[in-house]
């Protein structure tokens, strides 16, 4: 039998058992993600999952906290990084930390077993499975890093792009006679279809408040949980109107149009960069095949001057 085939079955294997086990960890929340949905719509049918994925779900949640115990920083210092690059990457959940390091251990170990039992199975030689295994292993390893770092960027993308909107209702909802507590409870059920991850941290905020904790504070505490600039400002502004008594309408109306301009600066920016990055792929792969064309005619020219020097 050709080792290529089983290689690439193994691998296929790995790829899709790994996949499998943490799809299914995503289970509840798309079935509470597709809920809202429904009710938004005004459909109100329940879909009830099959009691078998949710059996496998509760069983890979249940392993994960155990499978993340030798990977869980010894120092405090440690885990405090950790749950913060959590926590800016939206999850806030206290098994958060356990979940994705035991995701990061299934990651690592799953193609090391498989990799073994291939070989012991005598499918392939036990020195592919294992160098396989490895070298997915090492995937699993890096893998859910960038997972983390990218979820972090995609959510401070999103967060950015949806605040200025939400400033401009929050302003419309003030001069309507709202106070500044009631425009945020409107503003908060208003995003809900358009921007729903800054309408879940505006509730947070909104709740705070509720609480009896400062505006201002609250602000900056979303502001530490997502690490956005345009959020401190947005917390330095509305301490400022409250601090000096003026107006909070204007001041929110000023701050609105600052990150208008700001978003309009960011993309003629990312407009001016567009023909720098587009110049090594264009260079890479369009100019080997013009050089082919000028070039190619001459050197076949000189090919067969050549042989005919040599006769």
């Amino acid at each position: 039998m050709n080792v290529s085939l089983p290689m690439i079955l193994i691998t296929f294997f790995m790829v899709a058992s790994v996949a499998g086990m943490l799809g299914l960890l995503l289970v509840d929340r798309n079935r509470r993600l597709e809920a809202r949905l429904r009710g938004l719509s005004g459909n109100s049918q329940v879909v009830v999952p099959t009691e078998s994925a949710g059996a496998v779900a509760r069983a890979v949640r249940k392993a994960l906290p155990k499978m993340a115990q030798p990977l869980i920083p010894d120092e405090g210092a440690e885990r405090t990084k950790l749950k913060t690059r959590l926590i800016l990457a939206g999850l806030y959940s206290p098994q958060a930390m356990t979940v994705f390091l035991g995701a990061k251990m299934l990651l690592m170990a799953a193609p090391v077993v498989i990799g073994l039992l291939v070989g012991g199975l005598g499918l392939v030689p036990i020195k592919y499975g294992l160098l396989l295994g490895a070298c997915s292993s090492i995937v699993g390893t890096i893998g859910p890093s960038f997972w983390l770092d990218r979820k972090k960027s995609k959510r401070q993308g999103m967060l950015r792009r949806a605040l200025p909107d939400a400033c401009d209702l929050i302003v419309i909802c003030m001069e309507g006679g709202l106070s500044l507590g009631g425009a945020l409870k409107r503003v908060v059920g208003e995003l809900r279809v358009a921007h729903p991850l800054l309408a879940d941290e505006l509730n947070i905020v909104q709740r705070k408040v509720q609480l009896g904790q400062p505006l201002a504070d609250a602000l900056a505490s979303f502001a530490t949980r997502c690490d956005l600039q345009e959020i401190q400002s947005l917390s330095s502004v509305v301490k400022s109107a409250e601090k000096f008594g003026s107006s909070m309408v204007k001041a929110l109306q000023g701050y609105s149009e600052t990150l208008r301009v700001q978003r309009q600066q960011k993309a003629e920016e990312m407009a001016q960069k567009a023909s720098t990055k587009v110049l090594f792929p264009t260079l890479l792969f369009i100019f080997p095949s013009i050089l082919i064309i000028i070039l190619g005619p001459a050197a076949i020219q000189l090919i067969e001057v050549m042989q005919n020097l040599k006769k």
